[in-house]
């Protein structure tokens, strides 16, 4: 058989082992897409809270709810409405918003970690259900910097990954 062919048939076979392995119940995990019943049409996203002990950054409650708002929007069927009657309500809170040091060189912090928790509730009003998620994340900036700088820095990261984050605990459904 010509190198060619082998090469071809190798690269084949082992497509389908790997497409095996990955359908097979050996615990690997596989992205099923967004999953909402055919029954949910609308959605409530309510204001997220702010913080109500420690460090306040008046800016990310705000930006948090209206970037999880555009995200749901644009990518699932539902409408959003902003009344009692929304299929989906969705409500939450950040419960944490924390920094501490993660790395120290010659006896000074390198290294700082600013973690930020949120709770979020999930009711499922035709169904009469609620469904909570906790979602923290963690991070790390400069420790020469001041806590307004890293957020100032950090920004972006911090409400794009938050509201990833909520949005899969929420809409994606994970299986074996």
């Amino acid at each position: 058989m010509p190198p060619a062919k082998k090469i071809f048939f190798l690269l084949a076979l082992s497509t389908l082992f790997i497409g095996e392995l990955l359908n097979s119940g050996c615990g690997i995990y596989k992205f099923q897409d967004v999953s909402i019943p055919d029954s949910i049409k609308t959605v409530r996203v309510q204001q997220i809270t702010e913080n109500r002990g420690g460090y306040v950054n008046p800016q990310l409650s705000p930006q948090l709810t209206d970037k999880l708002r555009q995200k749901i929007v644009n990518q699932t069927r539902l409408t959003q409405v902003n009344n009692e009657n929304a299929h989906y309500d969705i409500t939450g809170a950040i419960s944490q918003y924390t920094v501490s040091t993660s790395a120290i060189s010659g006896q000074q912090s390198a290294t700082n970690r600013l973690t930020v928790g949120v709770r979020i509730t999930l009711r499922n009003q035709l169904e009469n259900t609620s469904k909570d998620f906790n979602i923290s994340r963690s991070f790390e900036f400069s420790a020469t910097l001041t806590l307004p700088q890293a957020e100032a820095g950090l920004k972006d990261e911090m409400i794009r990954t938050l509201v990833d984050e909520i949005f899969n605990s929420i809409f994606s459904n994970w299986s074996e």
